[in-house]
């Protein structure tokens, strides 16, 4: 079980550095779109939707980087006020239910995928991209994302709830 837990948490760590490079790699075509338009009065017909792609992609994929940082939004006064026993128990319902909801969110997201590549979909676009490449993104986030909170779950589970200790402001 540590052996999957070390594992996952090495996933998200490259997760979260290629998240760092999409987001890079964002910027930088925003750059190069601003001077080829205003400096060289030149055509940008891809740059914008690359952007988005890459943007959107970019939190996607990050999603279980943020849960391994424990970043996510969350909620600390009621676990704070519970007994450790109650907390132990309030933390392993809260991720059932979020790896349960990861788990229709892939599996409706690969599909998307999977239609959206059978049938030859492109963008709508001049540039035109197929748009499984794209789409790939919501697959692979959501369930690296469950894949993550599981090896959470497995983690709460062999620590006694006594030891279970709410960091306030995620880390």
């Amino acid at each position: 079980m540590q052996a999957f837990i070390r594992t996952v948490n090495q996933l998200s760590q490259a997760l979260g550095i290629v998240s760092a490079a999409m987001i890079v790699v964002a910027v930088a075509i925003t750059c190069q779109m601003i001077f080829i338009r205003y400096f060289l009065n030149g055509s940008t017909y891809w740059h914008t939707e690359a952007v988005v792609y890459l943007m959107v992609g970019a939190t996607l994929l990050g999603l279980p980087y943020v849960q391994k940082l424990k970043g996510h939004v969350n909620v600390e006064l009621v676990p704070m006020l519970l007994p450790p026993l109650g907390r132990k128990i309030l933390l392993i319902s809260s991720f059932g239910a979020a790896i349960a909801v990861l788990a229709v969110m892939f599996y409706y997201s690969y599909e998307l995928v999977h239609l959206s590549y059978s049938r030859g979909w492109t963008s709508d676009t001049v540039w035109g991209p197929p748009l499984w490449i794209p789409y790939l993104a919501m697959p692979l986030g959501f369930g690296l994302f469950a894949l993550q909170l599981l090896a959470d779950l497995l983690e709460l589970l062999i620590t006694p709830a006594e030891e279970i200790v709410i960091e306030v402001g995620g880390h």
